[in-house]
């Protein structure tokens, strides 16, 4: 009886300690995998966007923007530069790319304006600088992070924004440095599809004409930053501003979960508080972050009728580019890892 118990307790040591070594072992591979040195994600909208429509000219234009605007931030972050800085410089890049709906290639609004909206938010202080319905400023994201860094405020909007920028010597062009004519056209075609079909429907296709660029990323020192830039709708009324340049609906960063970057229909978003509620999602409810993600996108959202897509990022490197659209420009790459996508690839 006795040896048989000492047999069983040698045997139970050995499966413990097998156990534990596994235990051990997965940990140590885990951590390997996961915690990436950095990490960054681009997008440049969601909509409407089908293969069938894309000429392979115009296919290889976007991927190639893509692929500069990440290059910009890749090289930032892998010479240790902060994540605010390749936040900033990419998105930068696509303000002046006229491909985007932001910056030179922002569409016009009913009274044939580019009306420009930004924001930027640094995850170690929980800072941001947001502007809104600017049409003088070069590039709107800079003039976000000025508002965060130089301003004792978070958002100014118009004129206000305007003189912010001049005191601040951000550069501002004429209103006449924002437009193409694919976005000119776009405003006309809106305009007569509205005068002559007064349905419902056809005011809904003709609204939700959207567009955004954005970017998250995770740099060496572990610091989260989020931003996001658009000219919002085409043919937009009354100085409307959706959800790109409000703080927790279209961009938010928190070193302790993620950094997300919104784009879609921006009435949505504010509503549902996009942002933010991904960060809510993971901090409370302890959701992955493409739980969290999958369950705003591709429920709460689509359920609602709202459409668009978000990219994220989290305190690990983990990256999320979900879209319910048909498809949404967006680039990623963290530790060699590197994507370029536009459609449901």
């Amino acid at each position: 009886m006795r040896i048989k118990l000492k047999f069983n307790f040698y045997r139970f040591s050995d499966y413990f300690l097998i156990i534990l070594l596994n235990c051990i072992f997965i940990q140590c591979k885990e951590s390997k995998e996961i915690k990436p040195e950095w990490a960054i994600a681009i997008h440049g909208g969601a909509g409407a966007i089908r293969k069938s429509m894309m000429t392979i000219e115009k296919d290889s234009l976007y991927r190639a923007a893509l692929s500069e605007a990440l290059v910009i931030g890749e090289k930032i972050l892998q010479d240790g530069g902060s994540s605010l800085d390749a936040v900033e410089k990419v998105i930068v890049y696509l303000e002046d790319c006229p491909l985007f709906n932001a910056g030179r290639g922002a569409v016009f609004s009913h009274d044939e304006k580019n009306e420009l909206d930004a924001s930027i938010m640094d995850g170690s202080d929980l800072k941001a600088g947001a502007v809104g319905s600017v049409t003088i400023v070069k590039n709107p994201i800079r003039l976000a992070r000025a508002v965060m860094e130089k301003s004792t405020h978070v958002f100014l909007v118009s004129k206000g924004a305007e003189q912010f920028a001049i005191e601040q010597g951000i550069d501002t062009v004429s209103p006449s440095w924002f437009y193409t004519q694919e976005r000119w056209d776009a405003l006309q075609n809106a305009k007569m599809s509205l005068k002559n079909d007064t349905s419902e429907q056809k005011k809904k296709l003709d609204t939700t004409k959207f567009g955004t660029v954005g970017c998250v990323a995770l740099d060496k020192n572990g610091n989260l930053s989020a931003g996001t830039s658009t000219g919002g709708m085409t043919n937009k009324k009354w100085n409307r501003i959706g959800d790109s340049p409000i703080i927790g609906a279209g961009t938010y960063a928190d070193n302790s979960c993620c950094a997300v970057s919104c784009t879609g229909h921006g009435e949505y978003f504010i509503r549902y508080a996009v942002a933010h509620d991904l960060y809510a999602l993971m901090n409370y409810s302890k959701l992955s972050l493409e739980e969290a993600s999958n369950l705003i996108i591709h429920k709460k959202l689509k359920e609602a009728g709202g459409e668009g897509g978000l990219i994220a990022v989290d305190k690990k490197g983990n990256i999320v580019m979900p879209f319910n659209t048909e498809g949404m420009y967006r680039a990623s790459s963290k530790a060699g890892n590197r994507e370029i996508k536009i459609y449901r690839e």
